[in-house]
Formats: C-alpha cells, sequence, structure tokens
C-alpha cells in the first residue's frame, strides 16, 4: 500500500471514530445514552418536560373488597342490594362461560393499535379481569380457584409475559394478572405479583432505552416490551402498581406521571405542539408518542393523528372521555395533589362532560371500558358528589349503579352493539361491567 493510501486509510479512520465517538458522547465530550434499537428516532418529537411535582401525596389506598353494608359507603340500602344482586348475577354468567382449563376468552385474539396485522391471544388478560371481579365479590367460588390456577400457570415457566404472541400484549396482561393478584389474600402469589410488576418496570421506555424527559416516549409503555407506548397501557400499568401497594415515589410511577402529562389538553403542563394547536380543556388523548395520536379525531373523520384535518388549519388532538378518566386516576396514583393544575383541569374536564350514556368524543365505542376507568377514577378522587356547571349535583355511584342495572340482560349479562375493542363479546363486557359496579360498591374509607 503506497503512502497516499495510507494517508486516505489513515484519515479515513479517524474520521469515523471521531464520529462514533461524538455519537456515543456528544459534542462537548458528555456521556450521552445510545437510543435503543427497537425505537425509530424519526418517531420521537420533543418538547420541554412537565413539571415534577411540588409535594407528592400518598393517594387513597386501594381497596380489594366490596363493602359489608350500604352504610359503609353510603347507599340507600335498596340500591345497594340491587346492585349486590346485579354482581351476584354476572358473576353467574361468567361461571357458564368459563373454559374446563380455567379461561375466559381464551381463544379470542386482538391486534394492538400500533400492529393492526399481528393479532395476539386476550386469554390470559380477560382471565384475570375475571379473576379479579371474583375476588373482589368476597365469596370463595371454584371459578376463581379454576380462573387463578389458570392465570398462574399460564404466566409462570410456560410462557412468562412477554414470550410467543402473547409478548405482543404483554403489558396488558402483566397489568391485569398484577391487579388480580394484589386482590388476592394468599401469600403464595407475591412471588408472581412481584415479578409482574418487576416485568412492568422494565417495560417502561425511560433512560434505560436512551430517552430522556424531553422526549415524547419517556416514561409510557405500550403493548409488549417494544412499540410506541401509550395512555391506555400506562394506565394500566399504574393501576397494577397502585393495588400492589408501589409508593407514588416509587422512579417508575414518578416516569410515568411524565408521560401521562404529556398526553394532556393542557399548554401550562404539555408543550407538545399539537397540545399548543389544541382546546386546552384539560382532557386527555390517546398518546403524544410520534407526534400524538387520539381516537377521537379518528371518530370525526379527522384521522388519528390529525393528518385528515383540512388544510390550513393547524393540527390539535382532541380529548375524550375514557382516556381523561384514565388520565385523571393516574395523576391520583401518581400522588399529584388537589390543587395541582393537571388535576384541576382534568377534573373540569370532567364536571364539563358529565354522561353515563356514552363515551364523550367516541359515542358508544369503548362504553365498558369508560365506565370502569370513570368509577375507578371517581373512587380513587375519594368524592361522592361531582357537580356540573349548570349546578347539578350528581351522586355518581347512585348514577352508576342505576345505567347498568337497566343495561343488564336477563342471563346477568352485559354487551354492547358498537363492536369496536371486542365489547360486543358478552364476557369482556360483563367483566368491565362487573368491576364498575364493585367500585360503587366498595366502602369509602378504609383497607377494605
Amino acid at each position: 500500500m503506497d503512502e497516499t493510501m495510507k494517508t486516505i486509510l489513515h484519515a479515513f479512520l479517524v474520521g469515523s471514530l471521531a464520529t462514533l465517538c461524538q455519537s456515543a458522547w456528544g459534542q462537548d465530550g458528555n456521556a450521552k445514552p445510545i437510543l435503543d434499537n427497537r425505537i425509530d428516532p424519526s418517531r420521537i418529537t420533543t418538547s420541554p418536560p412537565p413539571p415534577m411535582p411540588d409535594r407528592i401525596v400518598q393517594p387513597l389506598p386501594a381497596r380489594h373488597r366490596i363493602a359489608g353494608s350500604a352504610e359503609e359507603i353510603p347507599l340507600d340500602p335498596r340500591r345497594f342490594e340491587a346492585a349486590r344482586a346485579a354482581m351476584r348475577s354476572a358473576l353467574d354468567f361468567l361461571a357458564t362461560r368459563q373454559a374446563p382449563d380455567g379461561s375466559w376468552m381464551n381463544r379470542t385474539e386482538t391486534a394492538p393499535t400500533d400492529a393492526p396485522k399481528e393479532p395476539a391471544p386476550v386469554g390470559v388478560a380477560v382471565s384475570a379481569l375475571a379473576v379479579k371481579s371474583l375476588a373482589q365479590s368476597g365469596d370463595s367460588a371454584e371459578s376463581l380457584d379454576r380462573g387463578l390456577e389458570f392465570i398462574l400457570e399460564s404466566t409462570g415457566t410456560r410462557r412468562g409475559f412477554g414470550i410467543g404472541p402473547e409478548g405482543r400484549l404483554g403489558t396488558y396482561v402483566a397489568s391485569t394478572v398484577g391487579s388480580a393478584l394484589a386482590s388476592i389474600d394468599d401469600p403464595s402469589v407475591q412471588d408472581r405479583l412481584q415479578a409482574s410488576i418487576e416485568w412492568l418496570k422494565q417495560a417502561q421506555w425511560d433512560d434505560a432505552e436512551g430517552l430522556d424527559r424531553n422526549q415524547d416516549w419517556y416514561g409510557g409503555v405500550g403493548y409488549g416490551n417494544r412499540g410506541r407506548p401509550d395512555l391506555s397501557n400506562t394506565q394500566m400499568m399504574l393501576e397494577a402498581l397502585h393495588e400492589a401497594g408501589v409508593s407514588p415515589e416509587d422512579p417508575a410511577v414518578q416516569k410515568a406521571l411524565q408521560f401521562v402529562s404529556r398526553t394532556q389538553n393542557l399548554t401550562s403542563t404539555n408543550r407538545s405542539e399539537w397540545a399548543v394547536n389544541g382546546s386546552n380543556d384539560g382532557g386527555f388523548i390517546y398518546t403524544p408518542a410520534n407526534g400524538g395520536e387520539s381516537m377521537a379525531n379518528e371518530y370525526l373523520g379527522e384521522g388519528r393523528r390529525g393528518e385528515l384535518i383540512p388544510a390550513g388549519q393547524p393540527r390539535s388532538l382532541r380529548s375524550y372521555g375514557s382516556m381523561t378518566y384514565a388520565g385523571f386516576k393516574s395523576l391520583l396514583y401518581a400522588g399529584l395533589t388537589s390543587d395541582d393544575p393537571r388535576v384541576r383541569a382534568a377534573f373540569e374536564w370532567i364536571r364539563s362532560n358529565w354522561t353515563f350514556e356514552e363515551n364523550p368524543g367516541l359515542g358508544r365505542q369503548g362504553w365498558f371500558y369508560y365506565l370502569h376507568a370513570m368509577s375507578r377514577a371517581l373512587n380513587a378522587s375519594g368524592q361522592d358528589v361531582v357537580t356540573t356547571p349548570d349546578g347539578t349535583q350528581h351522586r355518581w355511584r347512585e348514577e352508576l349503579i342505576d345505567t347498568l342495572l337497566k343495561a343488564q340482560s336477563e342471563d346477568g349479562s352485559w354487551s354492547n352493539a358498537e363492536p369496536r375493542w371486542m365489547e360486543d363479546e358478552p364476557v369482556l363486557a360483563t367483566i368491565y361491567a362487573t368491576l364498575s359496579l364493585q367500585e360503587a360498591l366498595k366502602p369509602m374509607k378504609g383497607e377494605e
């Protein structure tokens, strides 16, 4: 090799090394995290990070059993007994739909919203939700034992939370299993409960994947242990952590708060472009990741990302009911106080969009999911009465119970004529409705 070629090769190697060093360490020589190869950097947007809370308070403790009497809630005795009877009828219906292996809907598949061509089985997650509803009723039943055995076997050495096709819904599985096991009064399930919590923490997008607080993926979780994060999965993770007694001061919870805050239509704490252009109404969208998505925009024909908004109008994303209640309770689980601007704004959206008849912004799509998120959020708020802007006082437990009793079928089931998100499947709709009823029947104070 002549001297000229040596010189060229030397220059190339030095330049390549310099570029590599700058990529790994940055122009200033300080360490720079390397972005996880599962993340497409072109799909990440940046904006100033939401503020950290000035003070973290302990949320109301998780309650895993319904009340023994109407006086503990309070509810009038007639409505209390009617709600208990509806719950028992629903649980009897679920027992008739349980498979011999202890599962529910184990042959049913659905595709994640970020991978519509990759369906995955939902049986473990749905079965975990059913087990939780059975455990919270306080009645021992063969269905509970068989269902518990199924989810323990399914998440043990055979598959875990993220192996095989089920891994596409890994966060959904780990969250529902964690919540179910937290409701089981049995020390023998504690190891599996902690395994689900640790899996969720590992699935969170954060510094370990080379992200920082300026980026819209930070702190959230998505389906499985890959794919863009969204509020639906993140709120389920936070719910599982809360049910398991994880402190709001835990780093995973506070990182999730960053993501949840970026999902809110509130410019004082969220400077994402879609929010700056938006309604500033305090409600929540589906995800801020990849520039943001909202099912409410899609429902109105504007495209999930607002890409079909007429030319000349700024791209903004619309708040909607189920995600706003999901976001509201997530803020409370993360230890925000009632006077935090995020909490106040979310509650104002709730007051201004009060209804049990639909999922505001989506019509009847996801109605049972909405009622479940609504009941969880209002229970977490500690409020029995919500006053709407017209001055009307709403006792949410009574209104929720009356709504569900009116919609229940003679066989004890519920279903949604709107099929989106599988709510036309009576088993899933009945589980959501039963869990919602149980939130209305839980005592207002104390552990149980």
